[in-house]
């Protein structure tokens, strides 16, 4: 995934209402708001004066022009925009990175399935058989080389982990794709202390018979490829 446009950089004043960010711009030394698309607690990767990306939008009906793309944290260049991760995941299925999940025949995204819900990613193969995709993006790293997910309470999250065994129970095939938008995590596992609930749900999908792969980022300033082997440390 390529940025349209070379990312600005600036200082974090602060993060707050979850959905936005000051920023102190290099260039001009201007504090401007960005949009922070980005619902979680963002834990270690919102410390006042770190050096941030924004990209730019020239959308005259947008309140923000700017929107926060990058985060330079522990000496690695980590994404936290939430708006990419379908778009990362898809990407890495067309090019085969996730080799469990290759074979299909088409890729749909944000198809209706369960109870009034969408999966982000839906496979089929040739002959009509169907793979459901769930995505999460996975930032939080609390001890080198381990990322964990969540980074907050995620009860939309425990909900997903049911509607998927529940389409693993209807005879279909159903993964959960954790995409870790940083370089620097060579092994992924749940952080079973911040949310109990998401981690028993894990549990219980897993059970199920709802398959789990990770796959880690290049995170770059001119774009975000998702192509780094992420190994599972979930018992």
């Amino acid at each position: 995934m390529k940025f349209p446009a070379p990312l600005v950089s600036g200082r974090l004043v602060k993060r707050y209402k979850r959905f936005l960010a000051d920023v102190v711009l290099d260039e001009s030394g201007e504090e401007i708001t960005a949009h922070c698309a980005n619902p979680g607690s963002m834990l270690g990767l919102k410390e006042p004066g770190s050096l941030v990306w924004l990209s730019q939008s020239d959308n005259p009906k947008r309140k923000l022009k700017y929107s926060w793309e990058v985060i330079e944290a522990d000496g690695a260049l980590v994404g936290i925009n939430t708006a990419h991760p379908n778009k990362l995941v898809e990407e890495a299925l067309i090019d085969g990175r996730i080799p469990e999940l290759a074979g299909f025949e088409t890729l749909r995204c944000e198809v209706k399935y369960g109870k009034n819900s969408r999966i982000d990613i839906l496979l089929e193969q040739a002959d009509a058989s169907k793979t459901y995709v769930e995505v999460k993006n996975v930032h939080l790293m609390r001890e080198p080389g381990l990322a964990e997910f969540p980074d907050s309470v995620t009860a939309r999250g425990a909900k997903h982990l049911g509607e998927l065994a529940d389409m693993v129970r209807e005879g279909h095939r159903a993964a959960m794709v954790f995409l870790v938008q940083r370089p620097d995590c060579a092994k992924l596992s749940l952080a079973a202390d911040i949310d109990p609930n998401y981690a028993a749900a894990f549990k219980a999908a897993a059970e199920a018979g709802v398959e789990t792969y990770a796959i880690g980022c290049d995170v770059r300033l001119d774009g975000i490829d998702a192509d780094k082997d992420v190994a599972l440390a979930i018992s």
